[in-house]
């Protein structure tokens, strides 16, 4: 995600809010002091003992790329947390984050030095925030959550903070960059403070981001009260999904560019969501309960701060006002404030929608099936609209009892800690340099049922295809994201490509997958490698999966495409430094499989991590995701950046559903343009750019349909940059088009935004719906698109 402070516009609206949501100022640990290795204080005697097997399992992961005696894992209570319910853990805790000279304040990124943070069972107060460093997972025992309890003195401005603040305003990391983060299995605790102040997370991240099966308790009602469970004001994307908010003046403050939310509950909050700016949000399965309003849109009227809100699936009850809306028939801009319901029940509100005025827009009392409100489009034709919409028409196979269907990731929680199977017990190094592949295929094929294959920590090189068996029904987990690395000859030829993971051997294996907690990458240049191919069929909904795993191509140690190889080059036309190539495809969904897809970012890096420059660089990735299934596929918080061709193409598929995706144009763009330096290659339906006239219409697809039926919940497709210079912001033109729609394609297309691109959507070359008649507050937005 580009370094781009697009949401400038709403620093005042952050300042104000932080000034008055909390009596202190933003507290920020100092910088642990640099030590090659923690030096942990005596273990102290646990509060409840546990079996989950992630406290127990043997340690064995390494930093590849860095300081070998790096500690990866910490618990808690190694560095003097008590966990009691009385003794202040706040230092213990910290420490155990901070310790190992870790990127905290003053370091941009960096993933040499991951840390898993594990909170055995108890009770742990605090006085100050949690500080979660870059490239931190914070787990709770999964089996009795810990509970994170704020004490009554407590100063800062949340809980846990992702990001702090600095004496004048700057974050410890610039919020678009701050990917790589986990929280997951705890109750936050605010109820010992005074109602007046209190938050439980300041969540300011980017894409490969989680929070998880959290609960947030805070005073209910009250005068004067202004608990918040999670306070996010800026950021760049991410997922969220099973949190419950009980009390608190907002049970959740939203603000970022986009983002996807799921399964979340609110009960007895005076707002259950106040929803402060967007390009585009997306709210499945949300309930709520005994609130006063359900969900706030309406910040700024005169200033339309929110782009677009989805909410599917969901139910508000009790609760007089469900939503509450800023959008006017003749706002300008015209494409903001975008509002789509799509079976939401709203029978006991009195007012489903309303707007700032607190004129009824909607009525209660029913479930409501399909409503929008924003600019809809049925082929190339505009309709300003606000009331009841087409009901989209579902297929069975998404759904389950009415609704899309959804899965939250495994964690495995019954499982002892000897249903675990190390891959480096199985022989495989992780270092970053030995041939792994052979170690890696045998453990596969040995593992029997009930067993989960785990990845310790590490850089696992592959120099040849590793095959999972669909009926074997194999299931693999890693310590904080390991790295899976393609390398070699074998994959060097993009005439010739051929999988690195082969999930299921041929397309419509029967069987069960599940993967979690995993990146694959490439070592060096990869051409010819498709970094995973999923060819399996599920024997049932959900079955086939995969959970936080990300791909990731340059820009980080070990993989000899960084700054000082493939720094950017925008000065001269030139052809692409064959040094810098990626992958010829990230991820293929092929024809006869089926896949659950949850909060997956496949990048193209487009600038350093790692090296001191953090320089922008110029990495050249073929493809990024395509689906030829005949489904069905769910893609949940799902993002796609910087590959060349495309960074979504759907085709010749069916019963496919997202919410939502997220893509950017590679930053280099038109030089070279997309038609180098990979070529197209016609087995794959690749787009040839042959009919393009002009230099930006040879950009990368943000999302290509063809001959194929889509339900799509929301998008945000955006182009920065023409050759690394952003004066095309000014004219909304960096590329000619984003999306495209071709041939016999059935496509229902809800919440759509893009980024200077002149055309929104084409269909069959021919423009559907421009940006400038539908700009928002930063992006174009349109609530409906329809092709029959």
């Amino acid at each position: 995600m580009v370094a781009f402070s697009a949401a400038a516009l709403f620093v005042a609206l952050r300042v104000l809010f932080t000034a008055t949501s909390s009596s202190a100022a933003p507290v920020a640990a100092p910088v642990a002091a640099p030590v090659a290795a923690p030096v942990a204080a005596p273990a102290t005697p646990e509060v409840a003992a546990s079996s989950y097997w992630l406290s127990s399992i043997t340690r064995q992961g390494v930093a590849a790329f860095g300081d070998s005696n790096y500690q990866i894992y910490r618990n808690v209570k190694d560095f003097g947390a008590k966990g009691d319910g009385s003794t202040d853990d706040t230092a213990a805790i910290n420490s155990a984050i901070s310790s190992g000279n870790r990127c905290g304040q003053g370091c941009d990124s960096t993933t040499v030095t991951p840390a898993l943070v594990y909170f055995p069972p108890g009770t742990y107060i605090v006085s100050k925030p949690i500080i979660q460093y870059y490239y931190t997972q914070l787990v709770g025992d999964a089996l009795s959550i810990p509970t994170i309890k704020a004490a009554a003195s407590f100063a800062g401005m949340a809980v846990i903070d992702s990001d702090p603040y600095m004496d004048g305003g700057a974050n410890w990391y610039t919020n678009q960059n701050n990917f790589f983060r986990q929280v997951r299995n705890f109750v936050i605790d605010l109820t010992g403070m005074p109602a007046t102040s209190g938050a439980g997370i300041h969540w300011q991240v980017g894409q490969a981001t989680s929070l998880q099966n959290i609960r947030f308790e805070m005073v209910k009602g009250g005068t004067g009260n202004a608990q918040l469970g999670i306070f996010m004001d800026n950021g760049s994307g991410g997922f969220m999904t099973d949190l419950t908010f009980n009390g608190g003046n907002y049970g959740a403050f939203f603000g970022n560019q986009q983002f996807t939310t799921r399964n979340l509950t609110f009960n007895d909050c005076n707002t259950a969501i106040f929803m402060n700016w967007n390009w585009v949000w997306s709210l499945k399965s949300i309930t709520i309960n005994n609130c006063k309003v359900g969900l706030d849109m309406a910040n700024n009227p005169s200033n339309q701060t929110v782009g677009s809100v989805l909410l599917m699936d969901s139910t508000i009850s009790n609760t007089p006002i469900g939503v509450n809306t800023s959008f006017t028939s003749n706002s300008v801009p015209n494409g903001g404030g975008t509002l789509i319901l799509d079976n939401v029940d709203f029978t006991s509100c009195a007012t489903a929608v309303q707007d700032y005025t607190g004129k009824s827009l909607l009525a209660g009392g029913s479930v409501v099936k399909a409503w929008a409100q924003g600019n809809a489009y049925s082929g190339p034709t505009k309709t300003r609209v606000q009331g009841d919409a087409t009901v989209s028409s579902k297929p069975s196979s998404i759904l389950e009892n009415g609704k899309v269907f959804e899965r939250a990731r495994p964690q495995y929680e019954t499982l002892p800690a000897s249903s675990f199977v190390s891959i480096k017990s199985k022989g495989a190094k992780g270092d970053g340099s030995t041939d792994d592949t052979a170690a890696i295929q045998s453990a596969i094929d040995s593992l029997t049922d009930g067993q989960i294959l785990y990845f310790d920590h590490g850089a696992y090189v592959v120099t040849k295809t590793i095959t999972i068996p669909a009926k074997c029904n194999v299931k693999i987990t890693g310590e904080i994201w390991p790295l899976i690395m393609a390398s070699g000859s074998f994959f060097a030829d993009q005439n010739n490509p051929k999988p690195v993971f082969q999930v299921g051997e041929t397309s419509g294996d029967s069987g069960t997958f599940e993967m979690s907690d995993m990146i694959f990458e490439t070592l060096g240049p990869a051409p010819g490698a498709i970094l995973m191919e999923w060819n399996i069929a599920a024997t049932e909904q959900g079955a086939a999966g995969l959970w936080d795993v990300h791909f990731r191509v340059g820009g980080t140690a070990g993989t000899k495409l960084q700054s000082d190889t493939c720094t950017k080059n925008p000065t001269t036309t030139h052809d692409a430094n064959p040094a810098c190539l990626g992958s010829f495809m990230m991820l293929h969904i092929t024809s006869n499989s089926s896949a659950y897809i949850e909060n997956v970012w496949l990048w193209t890096a487009d600038h350093e991590l790692d090296l001191a420059d953090h320089n922008q660089i110029d990495i050249y990735n073929g493809r990024g995701m395509l689906i030829e299934s005949q489904g069905p596929v769910w893609l949940y918080g799902t993002a796609s950046e910087h590959s060349q061709l495309y960074n979504y193409q759907i085709l010749n598929a069916q019963d496919i559903y997202y919410t939502l995706i997220q893509t950017e144009t590679p930053y280099y763009q038109p030089n070279p343009a997309a038609t180098a330096p990979f070529t197209v290659q016609s087995q794959y339906g690749d787009p040839d750019f042959s009919k393009c006239t002009t230099d930006t219409c040879k950009s990368a697809w943000g999302l290509r349909i063809v001959d194929s039926e889509v339900l799509g919940y929301g998008s945000g497709t955006y182009s920065f940059f023409s050759n690394y210079n952003q004066d095309c912001l000014a004219t909304e033109s960096c590329q000619e088009n984003m999306i495209s729609v071709e041939g016999t394609s059935k496509v229902n297309l809800f919440a759509v935004s893009t980024k200077a691109s002149t055309n929104m959507i084409i269909q069959d070359g021919k423009s559907m719906a421009l940006d400038s008649d539908n700009r928002s507050n930063f992006c174009a937005t349109i609530a409906l698109f329809t092709a029959q």
